[in-house]
């Protein structure tokens, strides 16, 4: 299929769906390739010839040469991360001269940021959210309040001193808790000043180099973080990230809303979530074992293994209406291989009832139980396979009832972690 100048790829369940292996072969497509939400809690891993890769901050579209790769300024950075990551590649052989821009509006992510984030998921006790604890939340709550530190000031001094001296002071009842305080910020200032200079080739006004790129016809791929049920606004509040998943890709990136041709909504063969919050068609025992040990289930940045569950499709369904999917890829198919039911669920049986519909109080959709439609499996290894015709019956009645069900074709099928082990339909 012929991709439109614009196009998102983004998450349609809790993250983890494989964004990042189709962010790598749709590049071949692309000019640009943008990250514009998030930070260093979002991990990517791609697998190019057997070998594996993983990212946390910088597009996974770096990994073709050709590409010319944007952190917008929707995206919290931490320069460390940034740094370790540009060496990374290096010493992988993947050039980022004059590849990499980063975007002089973001916002930068602190050490002290990082504290606060632990210190105040430890007081929420029983009622964590699950954070990854890299600082990503703070970062943000000091964007909103207008005491945060962006890309640009890291390269003046003085001005890097009055931010993060004004940011210090907003948290001086509980710098003895955080660990930093007034007495720090001559460090601080020093410590990021020598960063700003390490990440100062990449730093580039990346509204004008996106809305200039445009305007010549140049093609650009918005590779979302997490996913639709981690948005800030239409997720699981408060178990979701800081940022917006959905609609961020405008007020992130800043080419309009209006000039995204396409969404490829990224849909996991089951589903999977990392922390806290409700999950209505989680599994556990054998099958929930079976699927995350197959599956490699555990999180990219943080190591814990993930939550387990059946397909959801009150959950897709409403993914599919906010994001506003014209097509989507179906991925870790092969995981379900060897299981001899697999399962769907349709709808929920909320107070005697059935509903299908994603309920706002936390309290009332963790009561909700699925209503399940059970499928055939497969036994057959299904990673060799390149044509939907070859695919076992039962594979193909599952994807095929999941398209009609959401009104939206299905055009890649992922077999396998290797770019190459995806069908094309």
């Amino acid at each position: 299929m012929k991709k439109q100048q614009c196009m998102l790829i983004i998450g349609s369940q809790y993250g983890d769906e494989g964004k990042g292996k189709f962010t790598d072969i749709l590049a071949d497509e692309y000019d640009y390739i943008v990250r514009f939400q998030g930070g260093d809690n979002a991990g990517h891993s791609i697998v190019i010839d057997g070998v594996k890769y993983k990212l946390r901050l910088i597009p996974s579209g770096i990994f073709k040469h050709d590409k010319r790769v944007v952190i917008g300024h929707g995206v919290v950075i931490n320069p460390k991360t940034l740094i370790n990551e540009i060496e990374y590649l290096k010493n992988n052989k993947f050039d980022v001269k004059g590849r990499l821009f980063v975007s002089n509006r973001a916002h930068i992510i602190t050490d002290y940021h990082i504290a606060i984030d632990k210190y105040y998921e430890d007081l929420k006790g029983d009622s964590k959210v699950g954070t990854t604890l890299c600082g990503i939340g703070p970062c943000y709550s000091d964007k909103i309040q207008r005491v945060g530190v962006r890309v640009a000031d890291l390269l003046d001094k003085n001005e890097l001193k009055a931010k993060i001296t004004l940011s210090l002071q907003t948290k001086k009842d509980i710098a003895d808790k955080i660990g930093f305080g007034m007495k720090d910020i001559d460090r601080l200032v020093d410590e990021y000043y020598a960063l700003g200079q390490k990440i100062k080739p990449y730093i580039s006004n990346t509204i004008d180099l996106l809305n200039d790129a445009h305007k010549q016809g140049k093609k650009i791929l918005f590779e979302g973080a997490q996913g639709t049920f981690l948005d800030i606004d239409m997720g699981t509040y408060p178990y979701v990230t800081s940022s917006s998943t959905v609609a961020g890709v405008s007020s992130g990136s800043g080419i309009s809303i209006t000039k995204i041709n396409s969404v490829l909504s990224i849909v996991k063969a089951y589903t999977s979530r990392v922390g806290e919050g409700p999950f209505v068609a989680e599994i556990f025992g054998q099958d929930a074992d079976y699927i995350r040990e197959r599956g490699g289930e555990y999180g990219t940045v943080t190591k814990r293994p993930r939550r387990i569950g059946w397909l959801d499709l009150v959950m897709l369904k409403y993914a599919v209406n906010v994001v506003g999917t014209t097509e989507i890829a179906l991925t870790l198919l092969d995981v379900l291989s060897g299981l001899r039911e697999i399962k769907v669920c349709v709808a929920y049986k909320y107070n005697g009832k059935t509903i299908s519909e994603i309920l706002p109080s936390n309290k009332e959709y963790a009561k909700c139980k699925p209503i399940y439609k059970t499928f055939k499996g497969w036994k057959e290894d299904i990673t060799q396979v390149t044509s939907f015709k070859n695919l076992p019956t039962t594979a193909q009645t599952y994807i095929n009832y999941l398209s009609k069900e959401l009104d939206v074709p299905i055009t890649y099928i992922s077999v396998g972690n290797d770019r190459i082990k995806t069908i094309k339909r």
